[in-house]
């Protein structure tokens, strides 16, 4: 049969966009040193913290590491936490030209409270979310288009990553889309809770919670599952769709009617699912703009999400990790 192992090479320099909600990810570390005389909770002392790319920074990041050069386009606020984020992206050599700065907003952040202790593993014990639900200004949306505008012509491929956090505006949606469109540009968009506003992407990807939201049932079998899935697809008029399934893996609807089940890779005992749709959605796209079919693109994918799974927080695949997994698995 035939090995996987050079196809990471022909994701090297691809250029692709990423346009979305950017998230500044926060880890506060500590340990757990005794109960709290003020109220029966835990005092947790800081041993330290640190700022990851999360959201459509986290596709972005993930793209990255596997080799391609990344633009990314996006709002950050004037403060610490958009500072940080664009430093870690810049450290990894990503085009940040694309992001403006909304002295109105803060920086989307999630910060993810990591407590252990001398005898204990650590794990996450509580999350606290920054958000900003407000719609984006007629100025910013209007910076962003600019930005589009200039950087679009000079991509192979783009990526829509809306948390809801309004970053992708009805006319940012329509200009995107139809640039995609015309120019024949693969675009794939992942939305947080109103993927039926995207139709007229190329691919689309959703987990089976979100699938069931759209179809406004509950997805409990095999038949529930193909049938939602079969909707969706015809509802944005895509040439496939991703469906991640968690520990069940993932199923890929493509235009004419075929259906793959794809299960997870070297199963093992999931360790921490953060980001894991990003880097799902990060390798499908990069595999496409790189040659491969859909079937192959998403079970590249699906083999980087296997990996990330196995990592804590929210993480990167490298080309490397990649390439070492597919020296291993045949070409199906």
């Amino acid at each position: 049969m035939q090995k996987l192992d050079t196809t990471t090479s022909k994701f090297q320099g691809r250029k692709i966009l990423v346009v979305g909600d950017m998230i500044a990810d926060i880890y506060l570390h500590g340990n757990i040193s005794r109960i709290s005389r003020e109220a029966p909770v835990l005092v947790l002392e800081e041993t330290g913290r640190n700022v990851v790319a999360g959201g459509a920074a986290n596709v972005v990041a993930n793209l990255a590491a596997l080799g391609a050069e990344v633009y990314a386009v996006g709002v950050v606020g004037d403060d610490f936490y958009g500072e940080e984020l664009k430093a870690v992206l810049k450290s990894g050599n990503i085009h940040i030209e694309g992001f403006v700065t909304d002295k109105t907003r803060p920086t989307i952040a999630k910060t993810r409270v990591v407590a252990g202790g001398r005898t204990t593993v650590s794990h996450q014990i509580v999350r606290i979310d920054r958000e900003y639900k407000d719609p984006l200004s007629k100025k910013m949306e209007a910076a962003l288009i600019a930005k589009l505008d200039k950087i679009l012509p000079n991509v192979e491929g783009i990526v829509l990553s809306d948390y809801c956090n309004n970053a992708i505006t009805n006319d940012i949606r329509r200009f995107i889309l139809n640039y995609s469109s015309k120019n024949r540009i693969p675009c794939i968009v992942d939305s947080l809770n109103r993927i039926g506003e995207f139709s007229g992407a190329s691919y689309a990807k959703q987990n089976d919670v979100e699938l069931s939201a759209f179809v406004g049932r509950q997805i409990e079998d095999m038949t529930s599952l193909i049938n939602a899935g079969s909707e969706l697809l015809k509802h944005l008029n895509a040439n496939a769709l991703l469906i991640t399934r968690g520990e069940l893996g993932l199923s890929l609807f493509e235009r004419g009617g075929s259906v793959h089940h794809i299960p997870v890779a070297e199963r093992s005992e999931v360790f921490d699912v953060s980001g894991a749709g990003d880097t799902c959605v990060a390798a499908f796209l990069l595999a496409v703009v790189s040659g491969f079919n859909p079937v192959i693109s998403a079970r590249l994918a699906n083999y980087a999400a296997g990996i990330t799974v196995k990592k804590f927080g929210t993480s990167t695949v490298s080309a490397e990790e990649l390439t070492e997994i597919l020296k291993r698995v045949p070409l199906i």
